[in-house]
C-alpha cells in the first residue's frame, strides 16, 4: 500500500482531521474482522449494517486510525483517531486515485513502466481478470501484478484493490461492474486505465439499467475514458461493443472467436482493421471439455520492431467450455496490447486453471459423480452456455442440471426463464432440478416442452434439492449447478460436491455495511 499520513489522508478527502497527524495506516480494510495492526478502517453506512458500530472492534484488532462520516468514542468516550468525510465511499476512491496518480509518477520518474487495465462486460469479467493476471504475473520480471480478489469490482472494490499496490507494481488489473449509467465513467476516473477491454453487453440486469441499450451505454463509458495512445480491446462477436470503436480516441484492438465456435464466415462486418484482431483457429474441446486452439495475434514487436504479419501460437487451455474462448481471447489481446510476447502469452493461458470459485469449478467426487460449480452468477448468455458444456461433456452419461433464478432480468425474465427450460429439454439433458419460486416458470417450460415425470423435479429449497441429489445421484453422474449469485446455489453445489463437514477454501460472510445476501461485486454488471 502506498503510505499516507492522516495529515495526507485528511487533505485528500477534503475531511476533518480528528487525530495526530503523523499516523501512517499500513492497509485498508472495510471489515473489522478483517483489521490488523496498522489498518485504516472506513466506516460506511450500509442497507442493514452501520460500519460505526465496528469501530471500536476495528481498534480492538490493531486498526489505528478510521475514515468516518461521524466520530464515535469509546467506552470512556474519547474519540477514536479518525479522518471525518461527508461520504466514506467517496473518500475511499479519492484516495486510491491518488495512491494510482503516485505510482504512476514515481515509476515514470524511475523510468519504470506501469499499466491499468480495466476490464467490463456483463459476463466473464472475473475470468479474464484472473487469466490477465497470470499472463502478466508469468510476464513479471519488471515489477508485480495487482488484480482484485473474487469479484470485486465495484466503487469498494476497487479502491480496495488499489490499495494492495504499491511503487513496485507494474500492472494493474481492475474489474469493473456498474448497476448504472455513470459507475464505469466514476471507477475509470479513479485509474485512468491505459488499456479499456469490453467483454460483452448481455441482458442480465436490463430492468435495473432500464434496457440492454442503457447497458451499451455504460460499458462504452470505459472506451471514452481511455487515453489516445491507449487501446480498447473489444469483442467484435457481440454488435453492441464492436459500434463503440467510433466511442475511443484510443487505438482499437478487437478479438473474435465466430468463426471458431460456430463456423460462420471470419469475415468481421467492423471499422476495426484486420490487421489489429485477434483470432482463434482450429478450436476443439477435448474429453474434459477444454478448449485447444491456434491463437493468431497480430505482429509482435521485438527490440523495437515489428515483425511481419500475424504471429501464431498453440493453445491447450484447461478452463472448461467452448464460451471460455472469448475470455481467452480477450486476456491474450489484453496482454498483446500491454506488449507481452505472444509466446508467452500462449503459455501462460495454456498453463492456468480458474483462479476463482464458483466459475465451473469441477470436483471428481470418489464415488464417480462429477460436479460442475458454476453458480457464482447467471444471466441468459452464460446459461445458455454452461449447459451446452454439460451436455458436451455428458455423452454417454446422466446429465443434471439444478438450476435457480436469474436476476434482476426485468420484464424479460419469465420469457427467459422459459426458454432456459425450453433448451434444457432440446439439449436431452437426463434430468433437471429447478430450486426456488423465482426459477418456477423454467420448470414450467420444460414440462410444457416434453420433460415429464422424475425428469423435471421443482424443489421448494435447496435443503429440499440437497436431499433429493444425495438421494438419486448414482456413480458416473454429472451435475451442474447454476444461479445467480443472490440465489445462494453455489453452497448447495458445495454441499454435494465436498464430503460431509469438509471446510471450504474462501467461505463468504456478510461484508459489514452491506445486504447480508451480497458480496463486493456480487450485483455488478
Amino acid at each position: 500500500m502506498i503510505a499516507f499520513t492522516a495529515a495526507e489522508i485528511a487533505d485528500i478527502t477534503n475531511g476533518r482531521l480528528a487525530a495526530e497527524p503523523g499516523i501512517t495506516p499500513a492497509s485498508v480494510v472495510t471489515d473489522s474482522r478483517e483489521a490488523t495492526a496498522g489498518s485504516l478502517y472506513v466506516a460506511k453506512p450500509g442497507e442493514n449494517a452501520d460500519g460505526h458500530d465496528f469501530v471500536g472492534a476495528a481498534f480492538d484488532r490493531g486498526a489505528v486510525l478510521a475514515l468516518v462520516e461521524r466520530e464515535v468514542a469509546d467506552a470512556a468516550g474519547t474519540d477514536y483517531p479518525a479522518v471525518v468525510v461527508e461520504d466514506a465511499v467517496l473518500a475511499m476512491g479519492a484516495l486510491a486515485a491518488e495512491a494510482v496518480r503516485r505510482i504512476r509518477a514515481s515509476r515514470a520518474a524511475a523510468g519504470a513502466a506501469f499499466t491499468v487495465v480495466g476490464i467490463t462486460g456483463s459476463a466473464g469479467k472475473t475470468t479474464t481478470k484472473d487469466l490477465l493476471a497470470g499472463i502478466f504475473t508469468a510476464a513479471g520480471a519488471e515489477g508485480a501484478t495487482v488484480a482484485p480478489q473474487g469479484s470485486y469490482n465495484g466503487e469498494i472494490g476497487v479502491p480496495l484493490t488499489v490499495f494492495k499496490a504499491d511503487f513496485d507494481t507494474r500492472y494493474l488489473v481492475i474489474e469493473m461492474g456498474a448497476t448504472g449509467i455513470g459507475h464505469i465513467q466514476y471507477l475509470a476516473d479513479m485509474v485512468r486505465p491505459e488499456i479499456g477491454v469490453v467483454l460483452g453487453v448481455g441482458s442480465a440486469h436490463a430492468g435495473e439499467f432500464g434496457g440492454v441499450e442503457n447497458i451499451a451505454v455504460a460499458k462504452g463509458e470505459l472506451v471514452e475514458a481511455l487515453p489516445a495512445a491507449g487501446t480498447a480491446v473489444l469483442n467484435l462477436d457481440d454488435s453492441r461493443v464492436a459500434a463503440m470503436a467510433t466511442r475511443t480516441r484510443a487505438r482499437v484492438l478487437g478479438y473474435t472467436s465466430r468463426a471458431a465456435t460456430t463456423g460462420q464466415d471470419s469475415t468481421i462486418q467492423t471499422d476495426v482493421a484486420q490487421s489489429d484482431v485477434v483470432r482463434a483457429a482450429d478450436v476443439e474441446l477435448n474429453a474434459d471439455g477444454h478448449p485447444e486452439f491456434e491463437l493468431y495475434l497480430p505482429a509482435d514487436v521485438t527490440d523495437g520492431k515489428a515483425e511481419q504479419g500475424p504471429t501464431r501460437h498453440h493453445v491447450a487451455a484447461k478452463l472448461i467450455g467452448a464460451h471460455h474462448m472469448a475470455n481467452l481471447l480477450a486476456a491474450a489481446a489484453a496482454a498483446h496490447a500491454a506488449g507481452i510476447p505472444g509466446a508467452q502469452i500462449a503459455a501462460s493461458l495454456s498453463a492456468q486453471t480458474a483462479a476463482s470459485r464458483w466459475r465451473m469449478e469441477r470436483t471428481e467426487r470418489p464415488d464417480g459423480v462429477t460436479v460442475i460449480n458454476d453458480a457464482y452468477n447467471a444471466n441468459p448468455e452464460s446459461m445458455r452456455a454452461a449447459l451446452r458444456t454439460l451436455a458436451e461433456l455428458g455423452r454417454g452419461r446422466r446429465t443434471w442440471a439444478v438450476l435457480g433464478a436469474m436476476l434482476e432480468l426485468g420484464p424479460d425474465s419469465i420469457r427467459e426463464h422459459m426458454a432456459v427450460g425450453t433448451q434444457v429439454v432440446r439439449l436431452n439433458i437426463s434430468r433437471l432440478v429447478v430450486v426456488g419460486r423465482e426459477a418456477r416458470s423454467l420448470y414450467v417450460s420444460a414440462v410444457n416442452e416434453g420433460s415429464w415425470g422424475d425428469e423435471c423435479v421443482f424443489a421448494e429449497t435447496a435443503d429440499e434439492a440437497y436431499e433429493l441429489l444425495k438421494a438419486e445421484l448414482q456413480p458416473g453422474d454429472l451435475v451442474l449447478f447454476k444461479s445467480s449469485n443472490g440465489i445462494g446455489l453455489r453452497h448447495l453445489g458445495d454441499r454435494i460436491a465436498l464430503p460431509p463437514h469438509a471446510t471450504q477454501d474462501s467461505p463468504e460472510r456478510p461484508a459489514e455495511g452491506t445486504a447480508a445476501t451480497a458480496t463486493e461485486g456480487s450485483a455488478q454488471l
